[in-house]
């Protein structure tokens, strides 16, 4: 087990171990969990697809919902909904 002491920037940037990032390529998305206290990282490339599409629907849900509270939310019409659902 690797462990690093990091910190967080003031723009909420953290920066990974060198150690701890050999394997990680300049892109690569990366999922964060936190659960209580800590914080569990993944790349979504080792996630099964399914989980990947699930977490990826969950987090544009996410921001729909953020975008309708702020009063930003905009409605589209069904193709135009469907074509940015495919895009993804």
């Amino acid at each position: 087990m690797d462990i690093g002491i990091t910190r967080v920037s003031s723009k909420g940037q953290i920066v990974i171990p060198t150690s701890m990032r050999d394997n990680l390529s300049e892109g690569e998305e990366l999922l964060i969990i936190r659960e209580g206290g800590r914080y569990i990282i993944k790349t979504l490339d080792n996630l099964k697809p399914t989980l990947k599409d699930d977490i990826l629907f969950a987090e544009k849900t996410e921001e729909a919902l953020s975008e309708y509270q702020r009063g930003s939310f905009k409605r589209k019409e069904k193709d135009a909904f469907l074509d940015e659902l495919a895009s993804w």
